[in-house]
């Protein structure tokens, strides 16, 4: 078992990283949004007000990683990972809708459809998603289309979520609730490893290393989100808490307790960086994001 390293390190190393790569995303997300027409302003401003709500921006970066670490264009990285963020927000706007999650606050802020209306809340999801498609059929790369594609439709996000509406209320066994996380969260976290790698032609060697990486990462990422449901604080996240309870859903906490979950998302941890181990000092950007799941407070 590896030795967990010191915190404050993990977190000043990877809070550091995702501050520098998070501002390649934000100023290349605002070009995208620049050019839109008079007319739709306030549909423009309604997709701003939730992409630029903060957020950690762990997907667009793990794009950015994954394509540094395999000799990638960050240029072209920079489109793919911007593609990525805005069909995360779109999958957080559409989510926070009376008709599923019905969340009043993302992030500290009121969620979108508070502010401006359902109706515009659910024309920017659909104008974030459909500008991702744009962006990514840009690449020029098929491949990374059909892609994002399947983690973010019915094979991917959009049926984990449908899964997860079912399982309200039931008590699931442990691998549903491992297949329900797998598709809702960790589908689009590994694609966004995956598509960094494809379009720095990566070798198929180092695409089933990057996916082991990315699927133990996303594992791990589910159970500390439900951890925090349970006993995060509600100023640092930004939101409720103890909402699964309410919600009867079955989670890793409620199956297995707090510190058993602790225990699971360490050992996905684990398993995510021996993954990596081969390409030495040049994956540490991830090694920093990977512990910094555990560690992360929101």
């Amino acid at each position: 078992m590896e030795k967990i390293p010191d915190k404050q390190s993990i977190i000043e190393n990877a809070e550091s990283y995702l501050r520098e790569r998070s501002k390649l995303v934000e100023q290349a997300m605002n070009e995208y949004l620049a050019d839109a027409d008079e007319s739709i302003q306030l549909l423009i401003e309604a997709i701003k007000y939730s992409l630029f709500a903060g957020g950690k921006r762990l997907r667009p970066v793990l794009v950015l990683a994954s394509a540094e670490l395999f000799g990638g264009d960050i240029e072209k990285a920079k489109m793919t990972a911007s593609a990525i963020e805005m069909i995360h927000t779109y999958s957080l706007i559409h989510d926070d809708l009376p008709e599923l999650d019905n969340d009043d606050y993302r992030r500290g802020k009121p969620t979108l459809h508070k502010v401006y209306g359902g109706a515009i809340a659910l024309l920017a999801g659909d104008g974030l998603l459909t500008l991702a498609f744009e962006l990514l059929g840009r690449t020029g790369n098929p491949e990374v289309v059909v892609e994002v594609a399947k983690s973010a439709g019915i094979r991917g996000m959009v049926g984990g979520q449908f899964m997860d509406l079912e399982a309200e209320g039931k008590q699931i066994p442990y691998e549903k609730l491992k297949q329900i996380h797998k598709l809702k969260t960790g589908a689009l976290i590994t694609t966004s490893l995956r598509v960094g790698a494809l379009i720095s032609n990566a070798k198929e060697h180092d695409l089933n290393a990057i996916t082991r990486y990315g699927e133990n990462l996303g594992i791990a990422f589910q159970i500390v989100d439900d951890i925090l449901n349970v006993v995060g604080d509600e100023k640092k996240m930004g939101k409720p808490t103890g909402t699964d309870a309410k919600l009867k859903k079955s989670t890793y906490p409620s199956l297995f307790g707090i510190e058993k979950s602790r225990e699971l998302a360490k050992m996905h941890i684990e398993q995510a960086i021996e993954s990596i181990q081969e390409y030495g000092d040049k994956a540490d950007p991830m090694r920093y994001l990977a512990w910094y799941v555990i560690f992360r407070e929101k």
